[in-house]
């Protein structure tokens, strides 16, 4: 019996002070710093590399076929097309946001996005991309000058994308012309050119690419907002049959 009540103090004492423990200790809230960072870190997706990777794939495929027979791919420049693509992709995805501010907020699983959530105003991500375009042309000045003028104009599909969804039901056209556009960067950038035999193919085949996986992603937000896409009207089509 004193040793059943001994337990039975011993668990009420390991309870008292557990329960104490996680009472009564004071929550530590995060420095104001440390949350925009993390707001920035968000903005960028950072945290999500898969778009990187769709960006960098199409990079490594010209690089390869760039390269001269019997040698493998420019390691250098793989390296510094990886780099580039998550900066690029980066920035890509501040352009977005600023863009779509107000259609994020009624989206589910877009609305907690720094913008939409109000944790980043309009010109801290403004600040944001010039930080990272200013990093990417850094990256880019390292290629020959062909090269260096193909990557300012891939910027004229990067800030128009956004608004092709307000105008047309093709916008993953559109992002298939902007993601893929290392196909052309990564062929000039090892040999001073594009051989438009080699890279046209390649870069229609990951046009259409990109145009079949973001059809699928696309239908996780069908008719939540006035923003069109081919899954809309895929959609629509296939109601009427």
């Amino acid at each position: 019996m004193l040793r059943s009540f001994s337990r039975f103090g011993s668990d009420r004492c390991t309870r008292f002070l557990y329960t104490s423990c996680y009472v009564n200790t004071p929550k530590i809230q995060p420095s104001k710093s440390s949350q925009l960072l993390n707001s920035y870190f968000e903005l960028g997706r950072f945290a999500r590399p898969t778009g990187t990777w769709l960006l960098y794939l199409p990079c490594t495929w010209s690089i390869a076929l760039a390269a001269p027979p019997g040698h493998l791919p420019d390691i250098y420049m793989l390296t510094l097309f990886g780099v580039g693509s998550i900066l690029m992709r980066s920035a890509g995805c501040t352009i977005n946001d600023m863009w779509d501010k107000k259609y994020d907020m009624l989206v589910k699983r877009t609305k907690d996005r720094p913008l939409a959530s109000g944790s980043l105003n309009l010109p801290q991500a403004l600040l944001f991309l010039a930080v990272q375009l200013a990093t990417s042309l850094v990256i880019l000045l390292q290629l020959n000058w062909y090269s260096v003028f193909l990557g300012i104009l891939s910027l004229i599909p990067v800030i128009t994308y956004p608004l092709f969804k307000r105008v047309t039901y093709w916008p993953q056209l559109v992002l298939g012309f902007t993601l893929n556009w290392g196909v052309w960067l990564g062929y000039s950038a090892i040999n001073g050119f594009c051989l438009f035999s080699v890279c046209t193919p390649l870069y229609l085949a990951a046009v259409f690419w990109t145009c079949t996986y973001d059809t699928i992603y696309s239908h996780q937000v069908l008719h939540s907002t006035g923003v069109l896409c081919w899954a809309i009207l895929l959609s629509q089509v296939l109601l009427t049959l």
